[in-house]
């Protein structure tokens, strides 16, 4: 039998192996938008009982790929629960997510209730008058006990709304906005828009791609970002050697936010309308869309060993979130400067100033935050839930990024995976290694993926690792500067260093015309003088600062000069009297001019 008839085959018997099963064994959902300009959708959710005479059924309280606890719980609202004659049903509930019923012998339960749609992430649920996006973990309860069970989900649409898109498969019966989930995991990572988007398909591999495009507006070009979102594609399928989904769905929400989140063959991303009319803003949303794209691989099927299965209730910490967003975050750029996307000036971000996302960009980054002396980069992946996306005015002194430090990781690991084989190996080949070895059910332990890249290097790397993620030392950059071919622009080697410039040492904000104090780093002039986080700055040196002149005014000034600055503390007026630094190092990466010609190479390969 030829391959591509066995394929369909098992598709078809797979699809009808879980429409064969009895409605008993099946969650089903009817969710519907009766008056959509009210931001709710209101859904009924019908679950077997197996014949107990009570069940319990539960809400998660964070989704898969955003480490926090959210409580999504709290949005529900009008529950009401009956047979399937339509009697009402005793139920309590039993804990913040949770709700006990008692069945009095129905075989199943009808749980209906209504959830307010008014938070424009891609991590939450959205609804409007003219689309709704519905993520699954803030949209649909199921039975405790009752993830492995097929989940049925069907959607009454508004009279004006004709497509829905997802990456659910299609239910059986072929009827539109119908889709059947084999277990609650797979409804849980594939988010559903409904509306009236443009829809782009290509096919890599065979394989369907959907952009799907909500709020183009006449602004955003759709045509041109549904070619370059296929070029990142192919180019993943080159380093992957295959790719690993039937379908993928590409949600591309266009409302003036941001963020993305990635799924098992799909993504939802948020950007604005203008970002294709801009080269820095059209630069950071394929950098977005390569970021969430190459989690297809890395996460979503080779994730850490704590990533799965999920306990939908409670915290689920691992320390190799740098391996998964960190690196991840590497290829993001990467993968768009090999696709021919941007520029080698761009991705390592060598003119003024540096694109977005640049390796310059990422660097600076992480050598301008003081936490990353303080917490290694799986200490910041293990304290996610608590840390990053909680920060406060301190935190740039405490914690750093799993995504920015290990970025660097990243390209360091490259780098001496490089080095060590002549140039044979790289970084592409561990990631290969250990999508073959850990991908599926089991996942990666941190020292796992660490003998991996031991095995691809084929040196040891333990002093490596113990540096660079386990623990707070500085990163040596030497030896990728060296077998790139790069420097640092402010090493001493350029010919024109630029004036040191006087520099305050804290990050400000306006707010309604005021100068305010945002946040003060440590080891900075401001820090050791008493800055403090929410000071309105007024005057220096008796002079009035307006609120967008900081910086002109700085220009008047050298590094050790002695300045008075008059701040509102609370409403009473101090003066701080501070000595003004030299503005740090800016870690712009350059091509060296004395590149030899093997240098040239290395950079040649790692790019192309």
């Amino acid at each position: 039998m030829p391959v591509k008839w066995l394929m369909l085959t098992s598709v078809v018997v797979a699809a009808a192996e879980i429409a064969g099963a009895q409605t008993s064994d099946m969650v089903r959902y009817t969710v519907r938008f009766p008056d959509p300009q009210t931001h709710y959708a209101s859904v009924e959710a019908v679950l077997p009982t197996a014949g107990k005479s009570e069940v319990e059924v539960f809400m998660p309280v964070w989704t898969p790929g955003s480490y926090l606890v959210r409580e999504y719980a709290r949005n529900l609202e009008s529950i009401a629960v009956s047979d399937p004659a339509g009697k009402p049903l005793a139920f309590s509930k039993s804990r913040k997510n949770r709700w006990r019923v008692e069945t009095a012998g129905a075989p199943e339960i009808r749980f209906s209730y209504r959830v307010y749609c008014r938070e424009m992430s891609v991590r939450t649920n959205w609804v409007e008058d003219s689309f709704a996006l519905l993520n699954g973990a803030p949209t649909f309860v199921t039975l405790v006990g009752g993830i492995k069970l097929a989940h049925d989900v069907r959607l009454e649409l508004p009279p004006l709304w004709k497509t829905t898109m997802t990456g659910l498969p299609d239910a059986p019966d072929g009827q539109p906005h119908h889709y059947l989930a084999p277990d609650y995991d797979t409804l849980v990572d594939s988010p559903i828009l409904a509306g009236n988007p443009a829809v782009y398909k290509f096919e890599v591999a065979g394989i369907p791609h959907f952009l799907v495009n909500e709020g183009e507006s006449g602004v955003w070009d759709g045509p041109r970002s549904a070619a370059d979102a296929e070029k990142i594609v192919r180019r993943n399928l080159k380093m992957w050697g295959s790719l690993p989904y039937k379908k993928y769905v590409f949600l591309n929400m266009i409302t003036e936010a941001g963020g993305g989140l990635e799924h098992r063959n799909s993504v939802c991303m948020m950007t604005s309308r203008w970002a294709t009319r801009t080269r820095q803003g059209y630069l950071g949303w394929l950098n977005l869309i390569a970021h969430e794209y190459f989690h297809a691989w890395n996460v979503k099927r080779l994730r850490p060993v704590e990533l799965g299965p999920f306990d939908y209730e409670n915290e689920n910490p691992t320390r190799s979130l740098w391996v998964a967003e960190g690196i991840t975050d590497y290829y993001a750029p990467l993968t768009v400067r090999r696709a021919g996307l941007s520029d080698t000036q761009e991705y390592l971000g060598t003119e003024n100033p540096p694109a977005p996302g640049s390796l310059s960009t990422v660097i600076a980054a992480l050598q301008s935050t003081p936490g990353r002396l303080f917490q290694s980069a799986e200490q910041a992946s293990y304290d996610a839930w608590i840390k990053l996306y909680r920060p406060d005015e301190n935190s740039v002194n405490t914690t750093i990024s799993y995504y920015t430090k290990g970025a660097v990781v990243g390209w360091l690991l490259d780098a001496r995976i490089r080095h060590a084989t002549g140039g044979t190996k790289s970084l592409d080949d561990l990631m290969r290694l250990a999508f073959s070895e850990y991908s599926g059910d089991h996942g990666f332990t941190p020292d796992q993926f660490k003998t991996a890249a031991e095995k691809v290097a084929g040196v040891p790397l333990r002093d490596f690792f113990h540096r660079a993620v386990e623990s707070t030392e500085e990163l040596d950059y030497s030896e990728a500067l060296d077998w790139f071919g790069l420097r640092f622009k402010q090493d001493g080697q350029s010919a024109a260093p630029a004036k040191p410039k006087a520099w305050l040492g804290a990050e400000t904000r306006i707010d309604n015309g005021r100068l305010i104090v945002r946040t003060v780093p440590r080891e900075t002039p401001g820090y050791e003088t008493g800055l403090s986080v929410d000071d309105e700055i007024i005057a220096i040196d008796d002079f009035r600062v307006r609120a967008d002149q900081l910086a002109q005014r700085l220009e008047n000034y050298k590094p050790g000069d002695k300045v008075s600055i008059l701040v509102a503390r609370r409403d009473r007026l101090m003066r701080i009297s501070l000595t003004l630094g030299e503005e740090p190092k800016r870690w712009q990466l350059e091509i060296r001019p004395d590149a030899t010609d093997a240098q040239k190479r290395n950079l040649e390969s790692w790019l192309m």
